[in-house]
């Protein structure tokens, strides 16, 4: 069956593979006779999915044995709450804004806590990351947050600040929903690291929580018991039911990239085809991309027409050749191609010829 290509920037693009799998396994798991949607989450069935699930997610992203493995549910949004209600004590927590992203948590966490912006680039319409030497960062905050690549505006941190050489002794916490398990993390420079896994991992519904163990056991007494990372981690993400089925899908998911060569590997493929495209749209007088190069993001490519009169055309003749989802975000317009690990070469090069030759018809 040909399949067209998902451009969705979430919940967005799964591997073939992963879904035919699933399908297979819809009735009757690994002879139990039942589906993963109808086994009990403390049955052994599912505690040998789950248990497999973390290993692999260890190994693939290599976390660290000083670090707990959370599976939670409410996505990123979710997060910017649990994770202030968690880590702040109530006192000072720091955010460098970078797009729509971290300026939700930004919002969201001055609820539970006394927030400082670190440092913006709201000025320049959210296409550079501001230098990491002219951020101001409070000796007192509790820990330091930043989404590590925006999804809507396409800036990505393609290295994570070493705080320790900033002078600051906070934790850094990291957004990385959208580029989760693309490249390797330095987790010698991260505290904690949260994201919705419907972009690289799987479907909706599952929410990815990695902390270091010094960090749990702050909760605010006002933090909900299922959003406490101590009580979560006490009871390896059962305290309440997870989310199982997309605990599954995540599961294969994982034992697909590590049939592909593992984080390492999809980073030089996601470099390929993010290369493949900025190059194209860098050398057409007709499409623009704003961000700066130096922060521009692999999995999240927003582009423009200069002539934006233009543009539903080009998403109907997209539609019309299998390229699905090109919409820009309703907050900046435009367009914007997501190149998720499961997005194939061959369906990027779909898109600069597409792109291509609508240029030229409309020249």
């Amino acid at each position: 069956m040909t399949r067209p290509f998902n451009f969705s920037a979430g919940p967005a693009v799964m591997p073939v593979e992963v879904l035919e799998q699933a399908a297979r396994e819809m009735l009757d798991w690994n002879g139990t006779g039942m589906s993963v949607m109808e086994m009990s989450h403390r049955g052994k069935a599912f505690v040998s999915i789950c248990e497999q699930a973390e290993a692999d997610l260890r190994e693939l992203l290599a976390v660290p044995a000083n670090f707990k493995i959370l599976f939670m549910q409410g996505g990123g949004l979710a997060e910017n709450a649990i994770v202030p209600l968690n880590l702040s004590g109530g006192g000072a927590v720091d955010f460098v804004v970078t797009g729509s992203w971290s300026q939700k948590s930004f919002k969201e966490a001055g609820k539970y806590c006394a927030t400082g912006l670190a440092a913006s680039n709201e000025a320049d319409g959210h296409t550079s990351i501001p230098p990491a030497s002219g951020w101001r960062l409070r000796p007192d905050a509790a820990y330091v947050h930043l989404c590590s690549n925006e999804t809507i505006h396409g800036v990505e941190f393609h290295e994570l600040p070493d705080l320790a050489a900033l002078g600051s002794q906070a934790p850094l916490v990291i957004d990385f929903s959208s580029h989760v398990a693309s490249r390797p993390v330095d987790w010698s420079r991260v505290g904690l690291a949260f994201g919705g896994a419907q972009k690289n991992l799987g479907p909706a519904g599952l929410t990815l929580v990695v902390v270091r163990e010094d960090l749990l056991g702050r909760a605010l007494d006002i933090c909900p018991s299922a959003f406490n990372y101590r009580t979560v981690a006490d009871n390896a993400s059962m305290f309440n039911t997870p989310p199982t089925y997309a605990i599954y899908m995540a599961s294969l998911t994982f034992q697909w990239l590590k049939r592909q060569g593992g984080v390492g590997a999809m980073e030089q493929r996601n470099i390929a085809k993010a290369a493949l495209l900025y190059d194209f749209i860098d050398g057409s007088s007709f499409y623009v991309n704003k961000v700066q190069p130096s922060c521009r993001s692999r999995m999240n490519v927003p582009f423009f027409l200069r002539d934006e009169s233009r543009n539903e055309a080009f998403l109907a003749g997209a539609q019309a050749r299998g390229l699905l989802q090109l919409k820009g975000h309703k907050s900046v317009g435009g367009m914007r191609a997501s190149l998720y690990n499961a997005m194939p070469m061959e369906g990027v090069q779909a898109l600069v010829a597409y792109m291509r030759e609508f240029e030229k018809e409309q020249a």
